[in-house]
C-alpha cells in the first residue's frame, strides 16, 4: 500500500515536471530575451534622442521611462506564461499606483513643471535669469526641481512647478544685453559737454557693441541734478565688465573737463 502511495507521489511529481517544464523554459528564455531586448531598447532612445539633440535631462528621464516600463510588462508576460494569474497583480500595481500619485501629488506637479521646463526651454544651463523672487545662474535644470547660483555664490533650490507657473525672466536668452546707467551732473553743467563726454567714453570701450547704438539722454531733472540715461549694449558675459568700465571712466574724463557729479552737501550755520 505504501509502495502504491509512493508511485503515485513520483508520478504526480512527474505529470508535473512534464507539464510545467515547456512552460518554465519558454518563461526562462522570454525573461532572457526580454532582459536583452529592455536595454537594447533603451540605449537605442537614448542615442537616437542624442542625435537629435535632445535636452540630457529629458532624454535621460524618457530613457528610465521605457525602461521601466518595459520590465513592467516583461515581468507581467513572463509570470503569466508560468501559469500564474495576472489579472489581479495588474490590479494590485494599479491600486498601488493611485496611492502612490495620491500621496505624492506636490511631487507630481514638480514633476509635471520639470517636463515643461525641458520641453519648452524658457532658459538654459548657463543662463542668467530672474524668478519667485531672486536672480542667478542657471546650475542644473532637474527633474523636480532647478538650481540657480547668485551673484553672490549661494545656491538656490526652486521647485519646478512654482517655476513653471511663475514669471522668469531671462537676461541672457537673446546673446546680447543693455546696460541701463543713471549719470547725473549739476544744473551748472553744458549739457551738449557732458553728452560728448559721455559718448567718448561709450566709444572707447571695446566691448560695447557699435549696433544695436548705444543711446544717451536727459531722463529727469532732479532735485538737485540732471540726469541722463545711458544705454549701451553688450555681449552676456561683458555685463558686469562694461558697467564698471563705463562708469570709472565718466567719472575720470568728468574730472578732465570739470563737470561735476552733485552729492548732498552739509551746510553749518555757527550763530555768534
Amino acid at each position: 500500500m505504501q509502495a502504491i502511495e509512493i508511485q503515485n507521489y513520483f508520478t504526480t511529481i512527474q505529470n508535473l515536471v512534464l507539464e510545467y517544464s515547456p512552460k518554465f523554459v519558454a518563461a526562462i528564455l522570454i525573461l532572457l530575451i526580454g532582459l536583452w531586448g529592455t536595454s537594447f531598447i533603451t540605449k537605442t532612445a537614448k542615442r537616437i534622442m542624442v542625435k537629435r539633440h535632445v535636452e540630457s535631462t529629458l532624454s535621460n528621464f524618457i530613457g528610465n521611462v521605457i525602461f521601466w516600463t518595459l520590465r513592467i510588462l516583461l515581468f507581467v508576460t513572463v509570470i503569466s506564461k508560468l501559469g500564474i494569474e495576472t489579472s489581479s497583480f495588474v490590479a494590485i500595481l494599479g491600486a498601488a499606483g493611485l496611492a502612490i500619485g495620491l500621496s505624492l501629488q506636490g511631487s507630481l506637479s514638480n514633476f509635471a513643471g520639470g517636463i515643461l521646463i525641458i520641453l519648452f526651454k524658457p532658459f538654459r544651463l548657463g543662463d542668467f535669469i530672474e524668478a519667485q523672487g531672486v536672480a542667478g545662474t542657471v546650475k542644473d535644470i532637474k527633474i523636480f526641481s532647478t538650481v540657480i547660483t547668485s551673484p553672490d555664490n549661494k545656491q538656490i533650490v526652486i521647485p519646478n512647478a512654482s517655476l513653471s507657473n511663475g514669471v522668469i525672466t531671462n537676461f541672457t536668452a537673446n546673446g546680447v544685453r543693455r546696460v541701463d546707467l543713471i549719470i547725473s551732473v549739476d544744473y551748472n553743467t553744458d549739457l551738449q559737454l557732458a553728452k560728448n563726454t559721455i559718448d567718448r567714453v561709450l566709444k572707447s570701450i571695446p566691448e560695447i557693441l557699435q549696433q544695436p547704438e548705444a543711446t544717451i539722454f536727459i531722463n529727469e531733472l532732479a532735485t538737485s541734478s540732471i540726469d541722463f540715461t545711458v544705454r549701451p549694449y553688450t555681449e552676456n558675459e561683458n555685463f558686469w565688465k562694461v558697467k564698471s568700465d563705463v562708469l570709472e571712466k565718466i567719472k575720470k574724463e568728468f574730472d578732465l573737463v570739470g563737470i561735476e557729479i552733485p552729492y548732498p552737501h552739509q551746510v553749518e550755520i555757527h550763530k555768534e
